[in-house]
């Protein structure tokens, strides 16, 4: 029997005395990308902090490729073939754009082959390697935080907001980054969103996500799945 790549089971989590979370449970499968959808507030980066060990979980369990990580330090877990696009730019600002790439690697001597491996995808970096990677433009930073992440070669990417603030043909870069990421070494992604479109194009399914609940589900493909979701988001 394969093992889900990502599942939660009965999670409740927050922050001191707030819940967030509820008795929230889901699964992902090996290789299949899953966005959750919702307003702001309602808990979807709770989870993503929840899942990667920086918020302590009240009840329930988190499984990674069948192995527990319950209230593990994020090291731990990241070890574990995690890999965490946070919402809030989580890059050295003093340090080059290769140094922050290279802190995704476990040894140096991996850094020239998996540069190459993404330079196609993120042509932008090639000849800036050495520029600090706060001298970066909001949407090249980014791109460096995917980048990033992809260096790792990791079995599953959490992904959270990453398309905030960007320009349209940044988005779609982005888009296709993830698509290529699935298609060359079948990585798991939980995409946490609010551009539903972009969400939609990478996604297999989708979750909505209220006040710590999952409240609906579907195929990212079918042909309502963008309406379906809209109605949850104005209501």
């Amino acid at each position: 029997m394969i093992q889900p790549a990502l599942e939660l089971q009965a999670v409740t989590s927050g922050y001191r005395n707030a819940v967030v979370l509820r008795d929230l449970s889901l699964s992902i499968a090996p290789g299949e990308a899953v966005a959750l959808l919702g307003k702001n507030g309602m808990g979807k980066t709770t989870l993503l902090k929840t899942v990667m060990g920086y918020l302590p979980q009240l009840d329930g369990s988190v499984h990674v490729q069948g192995h527990p990580v319950t209230n593990l330090p994020p090291y731990r877990i990241a070890r574990c073939g995690v890999a965490y696009a946070a919402q809030e730019h989580a890059l050295f600002q003093d340090l080059s754009v290769r140094d922050n790439l290279r802190l995704g690697l476990a040894r140096e001597a991996l850094f020239a082959a998996r540069f190459a491996e993404i330079e196609p995808v993120f042509p932008v970096f090639a000849n800036r390697l050495r520029q600090p990677a706060g001298t970066l433009s909001g949407g090249e930073q980014k791109m460096l935080l995917v980048a990033r992440a992809l260096m790792m070669r990791p079995a599953i990417i959490l992904l959270d907001e990453i398309t905030e603030g960007l320009q349209p043909s940044v988005i779609e870069r982005l888009a296709q980054a993830l698509l290529w990421e699935r298609q060359r070494h079948g990585t798991t992604m939980l995409i946490v969103e609010q551009n539903v479109p972009f969400a939609l194009q990478v996604a297999d399914r989708y979750l909505v996500l209220k006040q710590g609940e999952i409240i609906d589900r579907g195929n990212a493909k079918s042909a309502g799945a963008a309406g379906v979701i809209f109605d949850h988001l104005r209501v």
